[in-house]
């Protein structure tokens, strides 16, 4: 009888699907008579033969062996192949089911032998993303290098003709003050410093760590509301964003109070050129005269303008708004606006922060600590040193304890703290 084969791939490259034929000529099962006799009355117009395997399916009675019963069967040679004709012309004509014959099957193998060039191209093209990364930050440094040598050499020619050297009399980079501004820095200005300095540092950490947190050690919950939870991590960064809101007051209440905020809020338009003049003289390195025990440059002080009155409500903003005490009827600003302005702005902390501490380092660093950890005006005393090593051993102590197996006792005072 006639029965319909499954075809594979072809046996040469660029030829047709092996084997050729569609069909194959198969003894007739013993429970179809019908079928039987439709196959004996079939006349056979194949000359000549190949055996190849059959494919088995399912039975076609409940309880029958697999259709059909034939492991091998008789097709028509293909005319591409005479070598594989000869061989089945000499190869005996079963007429019922046979062992397998001598053919080597190759037709399993080829596709056997065509995975490995993919697998290697799949692989190979894995890999090449994996050594971009290595290389990206030495790029990125020598980039900045090469940006900083032209600057200062720019800027060393800038200084050095008559239009520069002109620009820099007029400009010196100081800071214009008004008659009633207050000379000297006052103790609470030390003291809101350590703990702006602590808890900024601290923010950093908890932030940077819930960016690649992918499973919290444990979770804490309000009692009030035991479904929403959040990491003890994200629980001790909310904590932390109070404490400097809170910070933030009270400083901005005393810096109008005292008077202070004349010292780092612009008062005059004469201040943008200064602070171009300024940062012109950063960067041919003759750095601008300062005293900032009685006045500040312009550049930093639009520097200070710009932590104190723009980029930390920015950060307390768009951090409440991701946070889960963001009221959900508020819908402004957009989520997608504060992720877009709460990793930048921590991102310019940071730059500050590193400018801010080669600056105090390389300007009199006795006397710039003395200011502000002391709050006097001392060039050469110790003590704005030794409190400022101890301010530093307690940022780093902080930013040592901040762990799970730490913060979770704390934030079980607060909460349900969990594993899961």
């Amino acid at each position: 009888m006639t029965v319909p084969l499954r075809r594979g791939l072809p046996r040469t490259p660029g030829g047709a699907a092996w084997p050729e034929a569609e069909t194959a000529q198969v003894p007739a099962p013993k429970h179809a008579p019908e079928e039987s006799a439709a196959a004996d009355s079939t006349p056979e117009p194949v000359t000549e033969l190949v055996t190849v395997p059959l494919r088995r399916g399912l039975p076609r009675i409940p309880g029958g062996a697999a259709w059909p019963e034939t492991e091998t069967a008789q097709i028509p040679a293909p005319k591409h192949a005479p070598e594989e004709s000869a061989a089945a012309e000499a190869a005996p004509e079963p007429t019922a089911p046979a062992p397998e014959p001598t053919q080597p099957k190759p037709a399993p193998q080829k596709p056997a032998q065509q995975n490995p060039a993919p697998q290697k191209r799949q692989a190979a093209g894995k890999a090449a993303p994996k050594a971009k990364p290595s290389k990206a930050p030495w790029l990125w440094g020598a980039a900045l290098v090469v940006l900083a040598v032209i600057g200062v050499l720019a800027a060393r020619w800038f200084v050095g003709t008559e239009t520069g050297a002109d620009f820099i009399t007029r400009y010196d980079g100081r800071q214009p003050l008004p008659d009633s501004a207050p000379v000297g820095l006052p103790s609470w200005l030390a003291w809101s410093h350590f703990f702006n300095m602590f808890l900024m540092a601290m923010l950093v950490k908890t932030g940077l760590t819930q960016r690649r947190e992918a499973k919290p050690a444990a979770y804490w919950a309000p009692r009030t509301r035991p479904r929403e939870k959040i990491s003890v991590n994200l629980w001790l960064h909310l904590v932390l964003d109070l404490a400097w809101v809170v910070l933030g007051v009270i400083f901005y209440v005393l810096l109008f109070a005292t008077g202070q905020w004349m010292r780092i809020v612009p008062t005059s338009w004469e201040v943008f050129p200064h602070a171009l003049s300024a940062g012109i003289q950063y960067l041919s390195l003759d750095w601008p005269n300062e005293n900032p025990w009685v006045y500040y440059n312009a550049l930093q002080e639009l520097s200070y303008f710009l932590v104190v009155f723009v980029a930390s409500p920015l950060a307390i903003i768009s951090g409440a708004r991701m946070s889960p005490v963001w009221p959900k009827r508020w819908t402004f600003p957009s989520m997608r606006t504060a992720r877009a302005l709460h990793f930048p702005t921590m991102i310019f902390f940071v730059v500050f922060l590193l400018i801010h501490i080669v600056l105090v380092a390389t300007t009199g660093l006795r006397g710039n600590l003395n200011a502000m950890f002391a709050a006097t005006d001392d060039p050469t005393g110790w003590t704005g040193t030794v409190l400022f090593v101890v301010a530093a051993a307690i940022i780093a102590g902080g930013w040592a304890l901040a762990r799970p197996v730490l913060v979770a006792p704390l934030a079980a005072k607060t909460g349900n703290v969990t594993q899961r």
